[in-house]
């Protein structure tokens, strides 16, 4: 049923047609999380444990979902959080992504990790922009990112702090996912089997960690894993003076991903944040941990009235959306939510998946009888 981005009408289906296209330990990479995978599962289950509570007879025939998260107004209340390796997954990757979330006037986010560099972004799109810095040992590669961030007009960036070490992604162990990729029997059967994906890989441009590539060899010409990569390359010494000194370097709108307490929260007010991201990685490094929307309403209960607070993780329809500004997020975002509609189609794929989640978004609020975002509040939630 799901051979064309046409007949994909939620997440799930994008879903189904990216485990078609891609060779396995390519979709497994997308798909998989750390350990048992129960955090990567309550991620998405966290939203079913409240109930939307409508009212009527509201007149809603005209519908703002526009906010504003880290100084910048967006269209829609959701955008596409950072993500590595992008034109992996398909050959488009970030510029098919950014023009999608351009097209939509919503924020686009680009990695550390990804294949297209922080100029080639900035001179592709006016749409905002925003960094995601993984800090690594190398103290002059991190520098060189925010200052080339800079230059190019970012106008946010996060730092992520939740990989002092790699998350256990067993999936990743046991189908061999290296990135560059791996040859072996098993590696080369998945191409055979999937040969449009694998004529794009080795027909159009070698891809390459754009950000990265004149500092380091690892991802790029030596190969390693995620896990890996996290463990060997990234600053474990990091510290709150350490993310304290990069935001003043930074200087704009500063935003830490992966908080999940409250104390952290706090102490991320402390260092001048202007936005806290719960995030748990996807649940792809502590397993076991609580999901971003069980964490929400204590966060923002402590810190909302100080930092914009952004909802990251298990977004699968535009009621989650509605359910986490509700409980006070300012914005959500999500990585899987498009990574499987780029891979599936592209940048019509994540312009696909985007209107449907627009659509949702619109269509729900309307049910709900609101006309604006703001309108949204804990009277709408009862929790089970």
């Amino acid at each position: 049923m799901f051979d064309s981005i046409k007949n994909c009408n939620n997440v799930r289906d994008f879903r189904e047609l990216a485990r078609k296209k891609l060779p396995s330990p390519i979709f497994h990479y997308i798909d998989g999380a750390a350990d048992d995978e129960i955090t990567y599962k309550r991620n998405t289950d966290a939203f079913d444990t409240c109930d939307l509570v409508p009212n009527v007879l509201a007149g809603v025939d005209e519908i703002d979902m526009s906010t504003t998260v880290m100084g910048q107004k967006i269209d829609m209340p959701l955008y596409c959080a950072p993500t590595a390796l992008q034109r992996l997954f398909h050959y488009e990757g970030e510029i098919g992504v950014a023009k999608a979330a351009e097209k939509f006037g919503t924020m686009f986010g680009i990695s550390s990790l990804g294949t297209a560099s922080i100029e080639e972004i900035s001179n592709l799109v006016s749409t905002p922009k925003l960094f995601q810095l993984y800090v690594h040992k190398d103290q002059g590669l991190n520098d060189d990112l925010i200052d080339r961030c800079k230059h190019s007009n970012f106008e946010a960036m996060c730092v992520t702090v939740d990989t002092a070490v790699g998350g256990n992604r067993e999936r990743d162990l046991q189908t061999g996912f290296t990135i560059p990729m791996k040859l072996n029997l098993s590696s080369a059967l998945s191409f055979v089997t999937h040969p449009s994906w694998a004529f794009n890989y080795f027909t159009k441009p070698k891809w390459e960690l754009s950000n990265l590539k004149n500092h380091i060899d690892a991802g790029t010409s030596v190969m390693t894993s995620i896990g890996d990569y996290f463990t060997q390359m990234l600053d474990n010494s990091l510290d709150w003076k350490g993310v304290e000194n990069i935001n003043k370097k930074w200087g704009k709108h500063f935003a830490i991903k992966g908080i999940m307490s409250v104390e952290d929260a706090k102490k991320a007010v402390d260092v001048g944040a202007t936005c806290v991201m719960i995030s748990n990685h996807g649940g792809r490094q502590l397993d076991g941990s609580r999901s971003p929307f069980d964490q929400l309403a204590e966060i923002v209960d402590a810190v909302g009235d100080k930092v914009d607070v952004v909802c990251e993780g298990g977004i699968r329809r535009g009621t989650h959306v509605l359910k986490a500004l509700s409980l006070g997020a300012k914005a959500c975002s999500g990585g899987r939510m498009y990574l499987y509609a780029l891979a599936a189609g592209g940048q019509k794929g994540v312009e696909k998946t985007l209107s449907n989640l627009k659509n949702e978004i619109e269509r729900d609020m309307k049910l709900m009888g609101v006309s604006n975002i703001s309108q949204l509040s804990q009277k709408n939630l009862r929790f089970r």
